[in-house]
């Protein structure tokens, strides 16, 4: 009886020992995994001014190599020179700089096969400016799929990773190339070119504000050309499209009409778009890139402008808190109107109501042209001379009629402006109902 317990013992013994060394040496599952502190342990840690090169290796045989320029720009060296989306590769800077694992695995592994990084499916080597070179490889899925094995060489430790933090480092060329049609700096640009419905125009910038140039120097909508370079600016290839594609959208643009060539000049110089329309789709074909490209009917749309749809069809350029002084003349009447504080007074120095002073201020705001006008004349109508930005800035304007229609200018430039009767006749009502202030009256005395 004896011996038939220790034989079973002997058994159960075997069996344990056997589970044991399988446990050991198997793959981990989820529900095996040995737990790590409460914090996560790091990786990786980097400062991130300091990675001058990146190098992405696929087990496919994919590879990038990115590199920081002496101005301090991200490019694509290999597997051919590109430029590289700035975003794209500070996404991947962000997270190697930070490398955080969601926990450790284990903490001396016998066989990095067992988390595929023998072999690794990515690895991600980073240079810093010192020449040190630290190697992430990127293995296996987990058991439960939302995370990666991951390892640095060197480091006995292996590691699971998020799913999110694998995917911003496994990165192809395609990914990481900067897909803009013009690659230019909009703070810094200095001109602006674009020739549409047989005009050309030309943008030039005076500290922060946008002129035009040509046909003739007019005073530009800072808002129309600023929009004309955020359509510009996010142009983007479609890297996506086939070959046979390709070739469909380069015929396209062959036999296409020409819609609009635009050009913008920065420090790194000048580049060209040309979009030109086929159907009903737009085509563009830039000088920064090489090939056709499908793009949107809104780009289309953009720079399918004349002139006149860029120029400032306000009559004052006036900041949010001007004007602060307003001289009206029409005919034999004079009004004048000063700012002090936050009221406003008349020629004789008396408060003017402010419901009053505020509907004519607003109506001076909003003198705008209905359209522009190549010519016009008639009899003087008024004079309206409009201090601002601290008596920094004096504005003229002389106003006619001709016709049914009031023709104004700018004291000192040869544009026309047409005025709509409705704003001439409310700006007049405006000034006659100005009127003094109604003081409150003084509280009788209390009787003792």
């Amino acid at each position: 009886m004896k011996m038939n317990s220790l034989l079973v013992a002997a058994i159960v013994l075997a069996a344990l020992s056997g589970v044991l060394y399988w446990s050991n040496h198997r793959k981990p599952k989820e529900d095996a995994v040995k737990v790590s502190a409460d914090t996560p342990p790091k990786i990786l840690t980097l400062a991130q001014a300091d990675i001058t090169k990146v190098d992405i290796k696929k087990k496919t045989g994919d590879a990038v190599e990115l590199t920081k320029n002496e101005v301090g720009k991200w490019q694509i060296l290999a597997a051919k020179p590109l430029r590289a989306d700035q975003n794209e590769v500070s996404s991947i800077l962000s997270t190697l700089s930070s490398l955080t694992s969601d926990r450790l695995i284990e903490e001396r592994a016998g066989n990095l096969a067992d988390y595929g990084l023998a072999q690794p499916s990515v690895e991600v080597d980073v240079t810093e400016k010192d020449n040190k070179t630290q190697k992430v490889l990127i293995g296996d899925s987990t058991p439960a799929g939302n995370a990666t094995y991951v390892a640095l060489v060197g480091d006995p430790r292996v590691f699971s990773l998020a799913t999110y933090a694998k995917t911003s480092l496994d990165k192809t060329a395609k990914d990481l190339r900067d897909k803009r049609l013009l690659v230019f700096d909009q703070d810094k640009l200095s001109r602006v070119e674009l020739t549409a419905k047989k005009q050309d125009i030309e943008f030039g910038r005076n500290k922060d504000q946008w002129q035009i140039v040509k046909p003739k120097p007019y005073r530009a909508d800072d808002s129309k050309v600023e929009e004309l370079l955020r359509k510009l600016g996010d142009a983007k290839m479609d890297l996506n499209v086939s070959d046979g594609d390709q070739k469909k959208s380069i015929a396209a643009f062959n036999s296409g009409t020409p819609i609009a060539t635009a050009k913008v000049t920065d420090a790194s110089g000048t580049e060209e778009l040309q979009v030109r329309k086929s159907k009903d789709d737009y085509y563009a074909k830039s000088t920064a890139v090489d090939g056709v490209y499908k793009v949107g009917s809104d780009l289309g749309t953009a720079l399918d402008k004349t002139v006149d749809d860029f120029r400032n069809k306000k009559l004052l350029d006036l900041g949010f808190n001007d004007p602060d002084k307003i001289e009206f003349h029409v005919g034999t009447k004079a009004y004048f109107l000063t700012k002090g504080g936050s009221d406003w007074f008349s020629a004789d120095g008396k408060k003017v109501d402010a419901i009053g002073a505020e509907t004519y201020v607003g109506k001076v705001r909003d003198l705008a042209a209905s359209k522009f006008l190549d010519n016009g004349s008639g009899a003087s109508e008024f004079e309206l001379t409009v201090t601002s930005n601290s008596g920094k800035s004096v504005e003229k304007i002389l106003v006619s009629k001709d016709g049914d229609h009031y023709v104004a200018k700018r004291d000192g430039e040869p544009a026309l402006y047409q005025l709509d009767p409705v704003m001439v006749t409310g700006l007049e009502k405006a000034a006659d109902d100005l009127k003094p202030a109604v003081e409150p009256k003084p509280e009788p005395a209390k009787k003792k």
